[in-house]
């Protein structure tokens, strides 16, 4: 009995770490939109039902078919996206994560269009979370429409990210001590630790003439340095490249910022940060106070739900704790936002 749900377990992570090492795609038009998944070895109704945050036997009537029927390797199953798993306001209940879902701009098809066949999502919505205006839609673009919710239980495994076209951004942060992602040919895969834990994440090579964030230049100061865990950030003028996309609500907390490591930000000034009940892609202010130094940092997910997130309001990537002069795995900050 013991080894039959350790099986049952071990195939559901399986199936989680698939799940975030990959773009999803939403498939169809209002109101019947779903994604789209290719059974792997050793899934299951039951597995896939949790992978997408839906009843098992709803997923079985939605494909007309039986749970006595076995899936087989490489069968197409639509899971639909409902209010109970899919969200475009921003809500969603305590024990539940976002996963980013995609829509890929064909030609001529404007950010209207789009909204229209995507429960009429709000353009400015879509602006927001792909941080683009309307003329910067292009064909091939993938583009943000909404988010899968799952289960916190599941979070561990795909904990996601926004991706913005035409920025270096990871796709996922994955768990410690998990097999990275697979190496493609334009994705070199990073790894690092981040307090004692292990975070591990791919970044994109991505034409960097595709947004007009990506043309900008970050000024520097020669020879202003700043050292954490062994590494040299150079220093940026003015806290970063994202100074210029900050706008203060009012809000602020204090609290202890841990690290994980990060390729980005050591030369351009694209700093990030991981931080629970912040919208994905807030441009927010950090402030070390021992120093008297600040960085803005993009909030790319939430914090890991881990151990080693413990007593941490937030983490940074390593290249923001140095130009902070930050000298240690945990410190006090303060963070506006």
């Amino acid at each position: 009995m013991i080894r039959k749900y350790c099986l049952i377990f071990l195939t559901s992570l399986i199936s989680l770490a698939s799940l975030a090492q990959s773009d999803l795609v939403i498939q169809g038009t209002s109101p019947a939109l779903y994604l789209q998944h290719s059974v792997a070895a050793k899934e299951t109704w039951y597995s896939l039902g949790r992978m997408y945050n839906i009843p098992p036997k709803e997923l079985v009537a939605y494909n007309n078919t039986s749970m006595d029927k076995p899936l087989e390797i490489g069968q197409l199953i639509k899971a639909p996206l409902t209010g109970a798993n899919f969200s475009q306001n921003g809500v969603k209940a305590a024990d539940e994560a976002f996963i980013p879902l995609y829509h890929i701009i064909q030609e001529k098809e404007w950010l209207y269009r789009i909204s229209v066949n995507h429960n009429k999502v709000p353009v400015e919505q879509l602006e927001k979370w792909n941080n683009i205006s309307k003329d910067q839609a292009k064909p091939g673009m993938k583009l943000i429409v909404g988010y899968l919710k799952v289960k916190q239980a599941n979070a561990s495994w795909a904990t996601t990210v926004s991706r913005v076209p035409g920025e270096e951004t990871p796709k996922a942060v994955l768990p410690p001590k998990q097999d990275p992602p697979v190496k493609k040919a334009s994705e070199p895969v990073v790894t690092g630790t981040a307090s004692s834990a292990e975070t591990r994440r791919t970044e994109p090579q991505t034409n960097k003439t595709t947004t007009q964030e990506t043309s900008k230049t970050v000024p520097q100061e020669p020879g202003k340095t700043a050292t954490t865990q062994g590494r040299t950030a150079t220093g940026t003028s003015a806290g970063g490249y994202f100074r210029s996309q900050y706008e203060a609500s009012g809000k602020s907390v204090s609290g202890v910022a841990g690290i994980f490591k990060s390729a980005s930000g050591w030369g351009d000034g694209k700093y990030y940060a991981l931080m629970k009940d912040v919208p994905v892609g807030s441009i927010i202010k950090i402030n070390f106070p021992s120093t008297n130094k600040e960085v803005y940092a993009k909030v790319l997910g939430e914090l890991p739900d881990m151990k080693e997130s413990a007593g941490l309001t937030l983490r940074i990537s390593d290249a923001a704790a140095g130009q902070l002069g930050a000298g240690s795995n945990k410190f006090s900050v303060s963070v506006m936002y």
